[in-house]
């Protein structure tokens, strides 16, 4: 055999769905944490300068953000781990194990294992599902502002009504408490803070993370399916000698 008809006998073998999916994921993920914690921090910025200027009136929501952006490094770090395991996983049940190592065997331990991977990525995908809903939160409140600054500005342009009256309350989506001061921002004041470079990176980081939290449902689907196939070729055929190439 040559060297050609080698690295196609070895390219036959190699899991290309989970291959997509870690590196989908990987992409996702970096995305993900990434742009959000950078977004966090814009946003603590945002509120103590322009929404709430007393420190113990936003002290809870700068702890529960700090623990955020502690929980996105560990979220981080496990799906790294967790990507190449099952890329591992992947690897180890496609025929290029049975054409390297010989017979292909499986044992009630390698079958539980697999199915172990089966339970852990459905609960994984169905969580992230909802990170990904979460994600998209901060998104539509600035889009809420952006979009009323927007309006302020045609205001102006057409010289018909004054937008000193148009205003946006942060505390009304609860970040804030009631009590906290100004809590709101109104006309030309709301449209300097649009035109900041803190809510112009926060709102655009935002709608990355909220793509990279997107991007991981999908890797995470895709894993499904492959662990899934895999898990159903080691218990239902292993006794034919098939292996899996998904």
């Amino acid at each position: 055999m040559g060297c050609f008809e080698c690295c196609i006998k070895c390219l036959g073998g190699v899991p290309y769905a989970s291959l997509v999916a870690t590196i989908l994921c990987f992409s996702g993920v970096a995305l993900f944490c990434g742009c959000g914690h950078v977004a966090l921090t814009g946003t603590v910025s945002i509120l103590e300068q322009h929404f709430s200027t007393n420190s113990s009136d936003h002290a809870l929501l700068s702890e529960v953000i700090q623990l955020m952006q502690y929980v996105i490094y560990g979220i981080a770090s496990f799906f790294f781990l967790y990507g190449i395991i099952l890329l591992a996983e992947g690897f180890y049940t496609t025929s290029a194990v049975k054409e390297l190592h010989g017979e292909f065997k499986t044992t009630a331990c390698g079958r539980c294992i697999s199915g172990m991977f089966v339970f852990l990525t459905y609960v994984l995908g169905v969580s992230w599902l909802g990170v990904f809903g979460f994600s998209a939160v901060p998104v539509f409140m600035f889009y809420n502002i952006w979009s009323t600054c927007e309006v302020i500005k045609s205001l102006q342009t057409n010289m018909t009504v004054s937008g000193d009256q148009i205003c946006v309350d942060v505390r009304q989506y609860g970040i804030i408490p009631w009590n906290a001061v100004p809590g709101r921002a109104c006309g030309p004041i709301l449209e300097n803070i649009c035109n900041t470079n803190e809510f112009y990176m926060s709102y655009h980081l935002f709608i990355v993370a909220c793509a990279g939290a997107g991007a991981t449902v999908i890797a995470l689907l895709i894993y499904m399916m492959a662990t899934t196939y895999n898990y159903a070729v080691l218990k239902f055929k292993s006794r034919e000698d098939c292996c899996t190439k998904f």
